[in-house]
C-alpha cells in the first residue's frame, strides 16, 4: 500500500497585517478590529494551512451526469442491496445525520456488528483513500465492499446483487439512462460507478469556507480564537487542507497507547492487519474534521462520544500536550464552524 505520511509545519507569522486591514473596509461586522489587533495574520496563516472546500469532487474515469447521479441516489437508499432487504448504504451512512448512524459500531443484516466505526460519506470522495485502513482508492471501489461484506449487507455475490435489480422496471430505465453506451447495463461496476458519482455530490461547505475566502465576519471572535488555538497547539500537523484531514496516515498513539486513554475494549492493529508490517501497527487514515461536531462517537472504534474529550485525548497521544479546559473549549468552538449543510434534495 502506498503510504502518505505528511507533516505540515506551522507557517511563520507574516510581519505585515495590511491584507487583513484592507478587508475591514469590506466587512463592517462588530469586533473585526479587535480580531485584527489580537490575531493580525490569522486569515493569512489559515489560508496557508487550509483551503476552501472544492465545489466538485469529480473523477475523470467516472463521468458525472444527472442520470448517473439519479441512479446512484436510488441505489444508495435501496434496502434491496442487502440479503434480507433490510439494509441500505444509508442505514449506516445516514444523510439526515451527517453520513453516520452515531453508533460505535453499525449493525449489519444478520445483527452482527462491524469491526470499525462507520465513517461519514460526506466529503469522503475527496479523501486520499477509503476506509480506516485505506484499502480502497476511491468511493467507486468502496461502494461495492459493504454490499458483499458478510457482516454488513451480506449479499453473497455480485451476480446475486444484480439479479435482484435486473427485472425491476424502474432500474431498467435508470440504468439505461445512466449508461446509454454500455453494452451490458446491469453490471456491478456500473452499480459502483453510479453510487460513487452520487457520493461525489455529498459536499458540505461551511462558514469556515466563507472565512477562508476572505469574509472576516464569517466567524465570531470566539471561533477565531479557537482557530488560533487549533493552529498554535499543532493540530494542523495532520489536520490541514480542504478536509482538515483525510490526506495521510498516522499512528494513533505517538506518545502512548491509545487504548489507555480511549478505554477501548479491543486493541485494533490498524493497517498492520493488511500489511503485516510492524511499522504499520496502530496506523490509520487520519479522519477529516469536517462535520466533526455531528459525527460522534469518535475514533476508529467509536470509543469516545464527547468531542472535547476527543480533543484532549488527541493532544496527549499525538502531541504530548496537556490542554487546559479553556483550550479544549476554544478548539471545540472552532471545530463547530466546520459543520456544513448537505443539499436537501440529496438527503432522501
Amino acid at each position: 500500500m502506498k503510504k502518505i505520511i505528511v507533516s505540515i509545519g506551522l507557517l511563520s507569522v507574516l510581519a505585515s497585517c495590511s491584507n487583513e486591514e484592507s478587508k475591514i473596509e469590506e466587512n463592517n461586522g462588530e469586533d473585526i478590529q479587535k480580531v485584527v489587533e489580537q490575531y493580525p495574520n490569522l486569515l493569512i496563516t489559515a489560508q496557508g494551512l487550509f483551503s476552501v472546500l472544492p465545489k466538485t469532487a469529480s473523477n475523470p474515469e467516472n463521468e458525472s451526469t444527472s442520470e448517473k447521479i439519479a441512479l446512484g441516489k436510488k441505489l444508495y437508499f435501496d434496502n434491496r442491496l442487502s440479503k434480507d432487504n433490510t439494509q441500505s448504504c444509508n442505514t449506516c451512512h445516514n444523510l439526515e445525520t451527517y453520513g453516520v448512524d452515531n453508533k460505535p459500531f453499525s449493525e449489519g443484516n444478520d445483527g452482527g456488528l462491524g469491526g470499525r466505526n462507520s465513517p461519514t460519506t460526506l466529503n469522503s470522495a475527496l479523501h486520499v483513500s477509503q476506509f480506516w485502513d485505506g484499502r480502497e482508492p476511491n468511493v467507486e471501489a468502496q461502494a461495492g465492499g459493504p454490499i458483499l461484506n458478510p457482516v454488513e449487507m451480506a449479499m453473497h455475490s455480485e451476480k446475486e446483487v444484480m439479479k435482484k435489480l435486473i427485472d425491476l422496471e424502474e432500474y431498467k430505465v435508470l440504468f439505461k439512462s445512466a449508461f446509454p453506451d454500455s453494452k451490458e447495463l446491469f453490471t456491478y461496476d456500473n452499480l459502483k460507478n453510479a453510487i460513487g458519482v452520487f457520493e461525489r455530490e455529498l459536499l458540505t461547505p461551511s462558514k469556515f469556507d466563507d472565512y477562508l475566502a476572505g469574509n472576516l465576519t464569517a466567524l465570531t471572535v470566539e471561533e477565531k480564537e479557537g482557530l488560533n488555538t487549533f493552529i498554535g497547539i499543532g493540530c494542523t500537523a495532520c489536520h490541514s487542507g480542504a478536509l482538515l484531514g483525510g490526506t495521510m496516515y498516522q499512528k494513533f498513539g505517538t506518545f502512548g497507547d491509545y487504548w489507555e486513554l480511549t478505554k477501548s475494549k479491543k486493541v485494533d492493529n490498524g493497517i498492520f492487519d493488511l500489511t503485516q508490517k510492524e511499522a504499520d501497527k496502530y496506523v490509520f487514515k487520519v479522519p477529516s474534521l469536517r462535520n466533526i461536531e455531528k459525527t460522534y462517537p469518535y475514533f476508529h472504534d467509536g470509543s469516545v462520544s464527547d468531542l472535547g474529550e476527543s480533543v484532549k485525548i488527541m493532544a496527549k497521544l499525538q502531541l504530548n500536550k496537556e490542554l487546559s479546559d479553556k483550550e479544549i473549549t476554544s478548539i471545540v468552538t472552532f471545530l463547530n464552524t466546520l459543520t456544513g449543510e448537505l443539499a436537501e434534495e440529496l438527503k432522501k
